[in-house]
């Protein structure tokens, strides 16, 4: 992994979510933004901690009852609790996960997960969502591709301003997988309260986010066999008896696609 200066000057997605979910490394510039967005959607630190609630669910479906043992997660953030990899061991130990971010700190701390587990069954890229290419090429060093894959793509196709775009991204990195890998997205959807926390966003010289309307983010499952009960809040998305915020009207939706 490369080693890359970290920015105290532009506000990082990965930090901000790391500070709503409780963490520590973040800097100046992240909480002033996080103040600024807060002040417009209050509610976004438990949408934080939906989303990990639903990346918890959405892998351990998929290695439980869709039998996957390989998972590629982009735009991972910050390592916590729960991670992908550690869900899906809980399920299936000899599970494979590659994680890829591009964010130095994610990167900092991807070195210091890497060293507490078998670097054959985990592995870190340093890319962008961006990047298909790089990222296959890369994660070929690990996983399968000839086995079904779980495509983890949670708060992340927001940083792609062209739908179009990130419709053509996502078919590239599915085409290289087989039938029977799935594909996780949780997206931010327009009309629910979000905007005026993302134009602090946007304002803020980060990577510009887009929501997008339901029919657009259930489009990103074209070509997927798109699994109940389709694109709907985080909480309603297979809920668990062991969530803490299955009665919040989350303003994050997610879906989950198999691939025929």
């Amino acid at each position: 992994m490369s080693e890359c200066p970290v920015s105290t000057d532009i506000p990082s997605p990965a930090r901000i979510y790391d500070l709503w979910l409780g963490g520590k490394d973040n800097y100046e510039v992240d909480r002033v933004v996080s103040e600024q967005i807060l002040a417009a959607v209050p509610e976004l630190p438990v949408l934080a901690r939906t989303n990990r609630e639903f990346l918890g669910r959405a892998v351990r479906y998929m290695a439980q009852e869709a039998g996957l043992w390989q998972f590629l997660d982009i735009g991972t953030g910050i390592p916590t609790a729960n991670n992908t990899h550690q869900v899906a061991r809980s399920v299936a130990p000899d599970s494979r996960v590659v994680y890829v971010d591009n964010d130095p700190v994610v990167l900092a701390h991807a070195r210091a997960l890497l060293r507490g587990t078998s670097q054959e069954s985990t592995a870190f890229v340093d890319a962008d969502l961006r990047e298909p290419e790089k990222i296959l090429a890369t994660a070929e060093g690990l996983l399968d591709f000839g086995r079904p894959i779980g495509l983890m793509l949670l708060g992340v196709v927001d940083f792609l301003p062209d739908t179009g775009q990130a419709k053509a991204i996502i078919t590239r990195l599915l085409e290289a997988m087989p039938s029977g890998s799935h594909l996780a997205i949780s997206h931010g959807l327009v009309g629910k309260g979000l905007e005026e926390g993302v134009r602090h966003w946007n304002e803020s010289g980060g990577a510009t986010m887009t929501l997008r309307t339901h029919e657009e983010v259930t489009g990103l499952f074209d070509g997927l066999e798109l699994l109940e009960p389709g694109v709907v809040p985080l909480p309603r998305r297979r809920p668990a008896p062991e969530m803490l915020y299955a009665d919040r009207e989350a303003v994050y939706y997610a879906g989950v696609g198999r691939k025929p």
